[in-house]
């Protein structure tokens, strides 16, 4: 694998400055430089196909350090996989004192949503006397500060906080009806809780995003809160936990419905950021101890990276890639893809591509593989660092290279 890599290396030095990547087909590369393969690269992308048997066939800037965005949520799941197992799935414990009071401690579970609220209060209703103090809430699994790089303050779903107890993303849907605001989503009640966010946004519908100062984990517990009375219990009040941690005796654990590579598959479809540092941070506590914070969290990412996939220049400072601070070589990617491979069915697929897609402001990406008629698969990654600079147009021409150049 090393010896095509340093020709491709050699060959684009010699050919520096020209706007097309072209063919390395090792000993007779200079016979083939006339016969350009992809057209439209300049000095801010970057390019790398690899063949099935790990021949690099085209390479463009392949060692250029550059923002993966999105991509990287590859490298992440690869990481959750290596650290968490395929078998792991989220943990919710609740806890019951002598007093009545119910305590929910949470471990950073990013599926939960109203319908496994709704199944675990069924669960809880046989398990729980009729009436219930206050539920407590316990988000200490996960320490502050909680700020992601590259997350800001806004409405925006995609900025949504992570933390150790929540609900819907942190998000909240919603629409209005004669006037009146109103769930968007009919598994999910509006709380009397968020009408006052959601008239600070001004917004007459969309979805909105919860802080991460005892807001989201408030509005998880008022959704438990919600369905068991529902399923006929009273409960008297919702409040954060008194210093921050439930007491009590376990009286159930509940496993997320999803196992880890069906969270990742969501993952990756949907690209949700707040699922991916959900990851990172729990990966984090596993490698170091709770509770999780995103220093511990990066550091198993890069020691990962570093040991298992080879890739020791990576830089990392979260793991969804909304930060323009992360960085990945194609050369690096290509590595991430060759040990994510076996889980290429987990990506979004189309015709004959697996792919994963990142997008920022000037920053379009895609990385994945392209099935052969063989059976086998290419793997591809092209990073675009240039604003007003798509995709698509070199995903077009390079389906046609390989179409009319198969392995």
């Amino acid at each position: 694998m090393k010896q095509p890599r340093q020709i491709a290396a050699v060959f684009l030095t010699l050919l520096a400055g020209v706007l097309f990547a072209v063919p390395v087909w090792g000993p007779v590369a200079e016979a083939q430089a006339a016969r350009p393969a992809i057209k439209g690269l300049g000095s801010q992308d970057a390019l790398l196909v690899v063949a099935p048997g790990g021949r690099t066939i085209i390479a463009h800037n392949p060692d250029n350090p550059m923002v993966p965005a999105s991509t990287l949520k590859v490298l992440t799941s690869l990481a959750a996989l290596h650290y968490l197992g395929a078998g792991y799935r989220f943990p919710t414990d609740f806890l019951l004192d002598d007093r009545g009071n119910l305590g929910i401690r949470g471990f950073g579970d990013p599926l939960m949503v109203s319908e496994v609220i709704a199944d675990i209060a069924r669960q809880l209703s046989g398990r729980l006397p009729t009436e219930i103090s206050t539920i407590r809430l316990d988000d200490s699994y996960f320490d502050g500060p909680l700020s992601i790089p590259g997350v800001s303050a806004s409405t925006n779903p995609y900025d949504a906080p992570v933390g150790a107890l929540c609900a819907n993303f942190n998000t909240v849907f919603f629409t209005h009806v004669n006037g009146r605001p109103q769930s968007a989503e009919d598994q999910t009640p509006l709380l009397p809780m968020i009408m006052p966010a959601i008239q600070a946004s001004g917004l007459r519908q969309g979805r909105i995003v919860l802080s991460n100062h005892h807001e989201a984990p408030l509005y998880a517990g008022h959704l438990f809160r919600f369905f068991l009375v529902k399923e006929g219990l009273k409960v008297r009040a919702v409040r954060m936990a008194p210093h921050g941690k439930a007491d009590g005796r376990l009286i159930f654990r509940h496993a997320s419905p999803y196992d880890l590579p069906q969270v990742i598959q969501r993952l990756l479809e949907f690209s949700n950021n707040f699922t991916a540092n959900q990851l990172l941070f729990a990966m984090g506590a596993k490698c170091y101890g709770p509770p999780a914070t995103l220093d511990k969290g990066v550091r198993a990412l890069k020691a990962y990276a570093e040991a298992v996939v080879g890739i020791p220049k990576g830089v990392f400072v979260e793991g969804s890639g909304i930060s323009r601070r992360n960085r990945l070589s194609a050369m690096d990617m290509d590595a991430v893809l060759a040990q994510f491979a076996p889980h290429a069915h987990l990506m979004s697929h189309k015709g004959r591509e697996y792919y994963k897609t990142g997008t920022l402001k000037g920053i379009r990406t895609r990385v994945g593989y392209i099935e052969t008629g063989a059976g086998g698969h290419y793997r591809f990654v092209l990073f675009r660092n240039h604003a007003g600079k798509a995709t698509g147009p070199v995903m077009q021409q390079l389906h046609r290279f390989l179409k009319d150049n198969p392995e």
